[in-house]
């Protein structure tokens, strides 16, 4: 590939990336509203560390649903239309219901392992959670329809659905999944048998599909391969849960974090999701040695975030009232900082992953952007509390 070629290359996702993660501005405004309503979170002692397993386990379906329509787009398997599609467009969906209902069940056990020994929760408020989470996720389900509408769009524009989808999708997943959070949680305290009557309505539609859809290879197999993932993302989130526990509650900072959060899983997935593509199409070595060949791609997704980081620094102060150039300095040196420690973690585990996956044979599309996203909000929080320790 030439000079000229390589700028281009660059230039181009460094432009995709950018106005993809352009939309992660969203994730300030699902930061203010968990601010703005904390006291609802306040109710219930698990509600805070359940909240970045409520993010990150929506993520991982955006993520595996947009990361498999992505590949599929391009190679021909599915067509950019809702009505007349193929059959694998059809598995597809109907697995994003059933991994769904499987990510909220898990991921309830898990917090309750953690909420036991980390979190001080009771293990008799297991069915409260389990209960507001499957209703959560449940609600959440409609946000499918829009990750379907992003794909399509992009393809048909002639944009690149892999580096635009997920960054869109995850943004619009974090408010709409923290306004689902937030409406569950008050919802059950004013009647809890309707939460429950919601949660029963998923796990017999997800019965349904099951029994229907049993002897479909494809489905089976994004099941399967899912149930692994979701088992490492849901021990991985509770992780999260727990360390954003430990951080002193700053509105600015609480106003940032899904924003954070999203972008770090963004530059993940632009790299993770790109490199699947290559490797499907044979442009790019199943090694790490092929990394070079992708340098490009990785350079241009993490110079995006960097510009995006500064504006979070501003937008968060912001709509927070402080003004401050101090402020503002001291703010953006913490999130850069964060920024240097997450992004290059990210970039190295979305690669890898993406690596793994096609040399052992199983569909990187069901591993990369699931296992990057839930562990880009775990790097990110930590990165993010070791930059608050180092700086204050």
């Amino acid at each position: 590939m030439t000079s000229s070629e390589n700028s281009k290359t660059f230039s181009k996702t460094f432009l995709e990336a950018l106005i993809a993660y352009s939309f992660d501005f969203g994730g300030v405004v699902a930061g203010f509203l968990v601010v703005y309503y904390f006291n609802i979170f306040q109710s219930y002692p698990w509600a805070v560390s359940v909240y970045p397993a409520i993010l990150s386990a929506r993520g991982m379906i955006s993520g595996l649903f947009s990361g498999r329509l992505g590949t599929a787009l391009h190679l021909g398997i599915v067509y950019p239309k809702f009505l007349g599609n193929t059959k694998s467009f059809y598995a597809l969906f109907d697995s994003v219901i059933v991994i769904t209902l499987e990510t909220s069940i898990v991921i309830s056990g898990f917090s309750m392992i953690f909420g036991t020994f980390f979190w001080g929760v009771s293990p008799n408020t297991f069915f409260e959670v389990l209960a507001i989470i499957v209703s959560t996720m449940t609600f959440g389900l409609i946000l499918s329809f829009f990750t379907i509408s992003v794909g399509f769009t992009t393809f048909q524009k002639g944009l690149d659905p892999d580096v635009i989808g997920y960054p869109i999708m995850s943004t619009v997943a974090d408010i709409f999944i923290t306004l689902c959070y937030i409406f569950t949680l008050g919802l059950y305290a004013f009647s809890k048998y309707m939460v429950v009557l919601v949660a029963i309505s998923h796990i017999c539609l997800s019965l349904y599909i099951m029994l229907k859809d049993f002897r479909k290879e494809e489905f089976v197999k994004t099941i399967k391969e899912s149930l692994v993932t979701l088992i490492i993302v849901a021990f991985i989130v509770n992780i999260t849960g727990t360390v954003l526990k430990h951080i002193k509650f700053r509105k600015e900072i609480y106003s940032a974090y899904p924003a954070l959060i999203d972008t770090v899983g963004d530059v993940g997935s632009v790299v993770g999701s790109t490199a699947t593509t290559k490797l499907a199409l044979g442009l790019l070595k199943p090694s790490f040695s092929g990394m070079r060949d992708h340098s490009k791609q990785i350079f241009a997704a993490w110079a995006a975030s960097v510009v995006m980081f500064l504006s979070f620094s501003a937008l968060s102060l912001y709509i927070n009232d402080i003004y401050s150039i101090s402020a503002f300095l001291n703010f953006s040196i913490l999130l850069l900082t964060t920024n240097l420690f997450a992004v290059s973690v990210m970039i190295l585990i979305s690669y890898a992953v993406a690596i793994l996956t096609f040399k052992k044979g199983l569909d990187p599309d069901n591993f990369v952007i699931p296992i990057e996203s839930s562990i880009a909000d775990s790097v990110t929080t930590i990165a993010l509390f070791a930059a608050i320790f180092l700086i204050g």
